[in-house]
């Protein structure tokens, strides 16, 4: 009995010093450094949202804006992609098909050629070339009808277009998703000037557009950072398009340019009939958009990588286009009667799906789930619970794996250079002209890890990086610990 009791007293010693401990578990205030760094870019405390979250280890939490919607940019990536993993699976993959609606005889098709487009996001030239070379060792030669393009896999939202402040909607990251996406629907022109000439040449040839080279070749100096070397497609009077290049380049000089000036359509025929040629093949009729008929029968079929490897691409490089086009898979999956489209089904997907996680969803505003949009909101609190929730999960390793490892690779390669954190966090970064964001996964100098969202909205955020660099450096700082000699 007087154990008891002297158990008892010392437990209530001790119970304000409890109290106070369970007070301090929660920080509301920003770390030192990261308010000197907000005050250095004129930016208030209020425009920053933090939250970082131990995962193992001891650590304290840090909320502060926690519960404010904000634009999360290319942050967003993150919600789609392990969203994909657990809705879609990771071993998900897509089809692209072609079919025929006639009779094969010695390698003549008396009929039409489709083409089936299942929303692949990697549909690259090695594997459209690899499929008809398929096709074309299944005994098809000539094709007496037309090349029909069936781009029905999807129900595609009607969407604004993207507004990229510049004005160009031929850049590559304007993209919009497509159930027959043909190398992101992108051409690599190559400039190299001679003396006296400019060479221009395209990757990849598309069949019905030709290049009008109109640039002139300067005397050999100095190359420039910035060539003047430009782009102007043309459609043409009897079909098909003009590729005018103007500008000037000197000689001895090169310049590279990636852009996207034709329509989904007229890429994928394109790239299917140049390819076609390049085998020895033929088609005689013309190039339109149809299902596949009941009665037409499948010739060949290829396979996408999984979603695995589809994630990594979508956070390493940020890559828009392929998100999108996640998005819309997973609508496409989950797509019930009562969804107008794949994308409002991926939004009500993805929230129903948070939501049975535990994690409120009520801030969470997705439109294409890119993070390419003025629209989509995201709480620093929601995105950090959801990187939480896949910590713990079966694909955590495969999710982690897809994101940019910190001074390394991807879009934070080179972030962070000369700081002990070099390799050891994976950071997705978001980014618009009034974005800056980060969040992942950082271990600190103890060898524990966190989970960290920081996300900034400001109408000048210049500078704005290198203060979320802060975020990371002072997380990495954490007071060392008795044991940390010993990990």
């Amino acid at each position: 009995m007087i154990a008891i009791f002297r158990r008892l007293a010392i437990a209530s010693l001790l119970m304000p010093f409890a109290l106070s401990a369970s007070a301090a578990q929660i920080n509301t205030t920003l770390p030192k450094n990261v308010q000197q760094a907000l005050s250095a870019y004129k930016l208030p405390n209020d425009a920053l949202s933090l939250v970082v979250l131990p995962l193992t280890g001891p650590g304290t939490p840090t909320f502060v804006n926690a519960d404010v919607p904000l634009n999360p940019a290319s942050t967003m990536k993150l919600v789609t992609t392990y969203a994909a993993l657990e809705l879609l699976g990771p071993t998900h993959k897509w089809q692209t098909q072609f079919y025929a609606d006639g009779p094969l005889r010695d390698g003549v098709l008396d009929g039409n050629l489709y083409l089936k487009g299942g929303g692949d996001p990697k549909l690259n030239m090695e594997k459209l070339w690899l499929l008809m070379r398929d096709l074309r060792a299944n005994g098809v030669r000539e094709v007496r009808g037309d090349l029909v393009l069936d781009r029905s896999h999807f129900v595609k939202p009607q969407l604004p277009s993207f507004n990229d402040d510049g004005g160009d909607g031929t850049q590559p990251f304007l993209v919009e998703p497509d159930s027959l996406l043909v190398n992101l629907k992108a051409l690599r022109f190559i400039a190299r000037a001679e003396p006296g000439k400019v060479q221009v040449s395209v990757e990849p040839p598309i069949a019905g557009m030709t290049i009008d080279n109109q640039a002139k070749a300067l005397p050999a100096g100095a190359c420039p950072d910035w060539p003047d070397v430009r782009y102007n497609l043309v459609p043409q009077d009897k079909g098909g398009y003009s590729m005018v290049v103007t500008g000037s380049l000197p000689a001895g000089c090169s310049a590279q340019s990636y852009i996207a000036p034709l329509d989904h359509q007229t890429y994928a025929a394109g790239a299917v009939r140049a390819i076609w040629q390049e085998l020895g093949g033929s088609i005689r009729g013309q190039d339109r958009l149809g299902e596949v008929p009941k009665q037409a029968r499948l010739l060949v079929r290829a396979f996408s990588p999984d979603v695995v490897e589809i994630i990594r691409d979508i956070n390493k490089f940020s890559n828009n286009t392929m998100a999108r086009q996640l998005f819309l898979s997973i609508g496409q999956q989950l797509r019930t009667s009562a969804d107008a489209d794949d994308a409002k089904a991926a939004y009500r997907a993805i929230s129903q799906w948070m939501a049975r996680k535990g994690i409120d969803p009520r801030h969470l505003v997705m439109e294409n789930g890119s993070g390419l949009s003025r629209a989509e909101r995201i709480s620093a609190r929601e995105m950090a619970e959801m990187l939480r929730a896949a910590w713990h999960s079966p694909y955590a390793a495969e999710f982690i794996a897809s994101m940019p490892l910190v001074a390394m690779d991807g879009t934070m390669r080179k972030r962070l250079r000369r700081t002990p954190l070099v390799g050891e966090a994976h950071i997705k970064t978001g980014t618009l002209n009034t974005v800056r964001a980060i969040a992942g996964f950082s271990r600190d100098q103890n060898g524990n890890t966190w989970a960290v969202v920081a996300i900034l909205n400001s109408s000048r955020p210049w500078g704005a990086s290198a203060l979320l660099d802060q975020v990371l450096v002072d997380l990495y700082r954490q007071p060392k610990h008795p044991d940390s000699a010993r990990r």
